[in-house]
C-alpha cells in the first residue's frame, strides 16, 4: 500500500461519477481541490461529513477550490444519497480496492474484535499544480470541514 504524503502529485486513479462518467483527477489541475474519502453513503458520520462539505461548498467555490467526495458506493447509491439529503458536493465511486490502495485509504479496521478492510476517512488538499499540500487521516467529522476550509483559504 502506498499512501499520499505532502508534496506528492495527484494520483492517477479510476473514479466514476454519479451518471457513470469516468472522472480523471487531472481535470482539476489549474485550481486547488479537495479530495475526501469516506466509508459509506447514508451512515451517520458520512452523512454529517457530506452535509458539512455541502454547506461549505459555496465558500469553497468562491475560493476557486473544487471538492470531490469518494467512497466504494455505486453511482446509483450516490444519486440516492445526494437526493435524500439534498447534497451539493459532488460524489464519485472508487472502482476497485486498488484505487483506494493507491492513495493509502484502504486499511484494516476492527469492529467488535473482528478485522476487515475498509476506507480510512481521509481528506487531501491539492494546490493548483496538483501537489498535495495537506492531508488529514483518521478524520473525526466534527469541525473537520472548517479545518479544510481554513487550509484552503491559506492557499
Amino acid at each position: 500500500m502506498t499512501a499520499l504524503v505532502e508534496g506528492a502529485k495527484v494520483p492517477e486513479i479510476d473514479l466514476t461519477g454519479p451518471d457513470g462518467e469516468r472522472i480523471d483527477l487531472q481535470r482539476y489541475l489549474g485550481k486547488p481541490f479537495v479530495l475526501y474519502f469516506y466509508p459509506k453513503d447514508d451512515t451517520s458520520g458520512c452523512t454529517r461529513e457530506a452535509q458539512g462539505f455541502s454547506a461549505a461548498y459555496p465558500e469553497f467555490e468562491r475560493l476557486g477550490v473544487a471538492v470531490l467526495g469518494v467512497s466504494r458506493d455505486t453511482p446509483e447509491k450516490h444519486r440516492k444519497f445526494t437526493a435524500k439529503y439534498d447534497l451539493t458536493v459532488p460524489l464519485a465511486s472508487a472502482d476497485s480496492d486498488e484505487t483506494l490502495e493507491a492513495v493509502g485509504v484502504w486499511i484494516e479496521k476492527k469492529l467488535y474484535g473482528k478485522a476487515y478492510l475498509g476506507i480510512d476517512r481521509s481528506t487531501f488538499l491539492f494546490d493548483s499544480a496538483g501537489v498535495l499540500v495537506r492531508a488529514w487521516r483518521k478524520v473525526r467529522v466534527p469541525g473537520h470541514v472548517d479545518q479544510v476550509l481554513e487550509a484552503a483559504r491559506a492557499l
